[in-house]
């Protein structure tokens, strides 16, 4: 019988020690056509996952609301998604945090032979919108309009569409301008159409002079803390992986059939405005920043874009100190 007790014991100590020398998982919800695909990849590429503290679990999902519901149900652990999003969460009592992982933004695109030069040139025209009514570079390019006296809202022909249909529609001249992601913009930049604005000109026209990162990580709180040291060397392997895929050709073209290029001029145009997104600073600076940011897009979207409170939400923004 006391052999029995002592082999029993032996066996759940063994157990214990397997568990506490177990890496932890870090599930990752990401899209097929998502830049955080090209860090994934990136990161094994690279040989950065080998010796680290974690192992990661690539789980597909099919857009960002596909994503937005796999981490609230628990089925992943990270995705890439907006603070917006995030504080507005915070709010009804989900304690969900952002790390930043770009700066890039949407941009406004005309034909490289258009008439438009202006904000005020849009009125009268058909404008595509990505995102919807309530995206946040409509929304913000609204608030622009206003403070030179333009109601974009009421003086152009909105139509909303999915980025890779709006595409189709300004390349087939079925739409005059496009507001859209940066990355379906460099495809079409790559293809001679014009930029007039970019998501970083609209804020610094709107008097906010820091570089805001638009999307980052987000996920539980309590999950974070609860993993800080093996969530910490992630984001860590996650910047080194966007780094050098910036300085090294080799490494870029490893990652190049999951860009959908289909040239070398969009694969140039893609890397570029990725690089551009690097992010560079990310404190209290940016976040007070971030804070205003927040109080227009309350007000343009009365409330049905940042939820019913009108302050960014303490907490949104993690940190990993």
């Amino acid at each position: 019988m006391n052999m029995k007790i002592c082999l029993f014991a032996i066996a759940a100590l063994l157990a214990q020690i397997a568990n506490a020398n177990e890496k932890p998982t870090i599930r990752i919800g990401a899209m097929a056509a998502g830049t955080l695909n090209w860090e994934l990849a990136a990161m094994r590429n690279q040989g950065l996952l080998d010796k680290a503290e974690f192992s990661v679990e690539n789980i597909a999902v099919a857009n960002q609301q596909a994503g937005k519901v796999a981490l609230q149900a628990g089925s992943v652990d990270v995705i890439v998604s907006d603070w917006i999003w995030t504080s507005s969460m915070r709010s009804t009592g989900t304690n969900l945090s952002f790390y930043p992982f770009s700066d890039t933004s949407g941009v406004l695109l005309v034909p490289a032979d258009s008439p438009i030069k202006s904000l005020a040139d849009l009125k009268g025209k058909k404008l595509g919108i990505a995102g919807g009514e309530l995206d946040k570079n409509w929304l913000l390019l609204q608030a622009l309009g206003q403070q030179q006296q333009l109601d974009l809202n009421a003086g152009v022909e909105k139509i909303y569409g999915a980025p890779p249909l709006l595409s189709q529609q300004l390349q087939e001249k079925r739409v005059d301008a496009l507001l859209t992601f940066w990355q379906f913009a460099a495809h079409l930049e790559a293809q001679g159409y014009r930029v007039l604005l970019t998501g970083e000109d609209i804020i610094r026209q709107l008097g906010i002079s820091e570089t805001v990162p638009s999307i980052g990580y987000v996920f539980k709180q309590d999950w974070a803390d609860q993993h800080k040291v093996a969530f910490k060397q992630f984001l860590s392997l996650s910047k080194q992986a966007h780094d050098t895929l910036c300085s090294s050709d080799t490494e870029w073209q490893k990652i190049v059939p999951l860009t959908d290029a289909t040239s070398p001029k969009e694969q140039q145009k893609l890397r570029e405005r990725y690089c551009q997104g690097r992010v560079e600073e990310w404190g209290a600076t940016q976040q007070s920043a971030a804070a205003k940011i927040y109080t227009l897009l309350h007000q343009l979207s009365n409330n049905k874009l940042t939820g019913q409170s009108a302050q960014l939400q303490a907490g949104t923004f993690w940190s990993a100190d």
